[in-house]
């Protein structure tokens, strides 16, 4: 991990690994999961992970990290989950996964503001190119869009976006493992009463919707937050944002594959104008030198293998 940190090509690379599992949420939940429970597929997919990290990692927050894990807990888990399953069951795969394409202006639009780091305008104009490209991903969408789906969508990307911009703000005291444990527990623990409240007792589930919620919570939780808080870390905000238009490719992949949602000339002119911004977006400037992440704690093979 540390040699992969020490080069621009492999923070790049680790950081993608996040929107390329992310993008799998998507076909996973149309396709394994039970229907219309989209709180407890929030709650399965962040508290059991969480715990599982906690009880490697031993450690709980001190002193102000109490609040500061609590409030990035809700955002990037505990009110983010909830919107992006509402987005899934009520979009269509590819739309939803395409809708995140607004995600980098949001995130340069909150870094500027709270943490001054100014986006340069090639980057800003990557956004654009990188909407414009998911823009066509869609134009041949299948029907199924609903307002509900589309207020899902919209309200992840808003509060991810400052959940990001915090991570970036508040330099953690440990490992990011840890700092992703401490995360998912508090958005696990949060969503337990409302996922209850709301939707009940939990579905009777089969294997393959066991096997969908291993994978949504292994890598497509666990995993992929630690690649993405790493580069968060290491990268400007503003291009790091970028990396995650892999989302939308990914997830329309997918749709495409699995879910005989419409691909053609225009979508696949969407797919080379995203790839187009997210290089565009890391050759705007180098990334800054990795900030630190507090202590440094030895890390093995596991920690790419195993689940934020």
């Amino acid at each position: 991990m540390e040699t992969i940190l020490r080069s621009r090509f492999g923070i790049i690379l680790l950081t993608a690994v996040a929107p390329a599992a992310w993008g799998t949420t998507y076909i996973v939940t149309e396709k394994f999961l039970p229907p219309d429970r989209p709180l407890f597929a929030a709650l399965v997919r962040a508290l059991p992970i969480g715990l599982v990290l906690l009880a490697w990692r031993r450690q709980l927050p001190t002193g102000d990290w109490w609040w500061k894990a609590v409030v990035l807990g809700l955002f990037n888990i505990g009110l983010f989950f909830p919107l992006i399953f509402v987005s899934a069951y009520y979009l269509p795969g590819g739309l939803a996964s395409t809708v995140q394409a607004a995600s980098p202006l949001a995130v340069m639009a909150l870094a500027w503001l709270i943490i001054g780091e100014r986006a340069a305008l090639a980057r800003i104009a990557a956004a654009f190119i990188g909407i414009a490209g998911v823009t066509l991903l869609v134009l041949k969408s299948p029907d199924g869009v609903t307002a509900l789906g589309l207020a899902g969508a919209t309200g992840s990307v808003l509060v991810s976006a400052l959940g990001f911009v915090l991570i970036k703000r508040w330099t953690p005291p440990v490992d990011m493992i840890t700092l992703v444990s401490w995360q998912l527990v508090v958005g696990g623990l949060a969503l337990l009463p409302v996922a209850l409240i709301v939707e009940g007792t939990p579905p009777a589930v089969d294997l393959s919707a066991v096997l969908g919620y291993a994978w949504i919570a292994i890598v497509g939780t666990g995993l992929a937050y630690v690649c993405w808080f790493t580069g968060l870390r290491a990268m400007p905000a503003g291009a790091v944002s970028l990396i995650g238009l892999l989302n939308p490719v990914v997830g329309t992949a997918l749709g495409v594959a699995f879910a005989h949602e419409a691909f053609g000339t225009a979508q696949a002119l969407g797919v080379l104008l995203v790839i187009g911004s997210v290089v565009l977006g890391q050759r705007v400037a180098g990334p800054r030198k990795a900030e630190p992440v507090g202590p440094v704690h030895p890390m093995s093979e596991r920690e790419l293998t195993m689940a934020r």
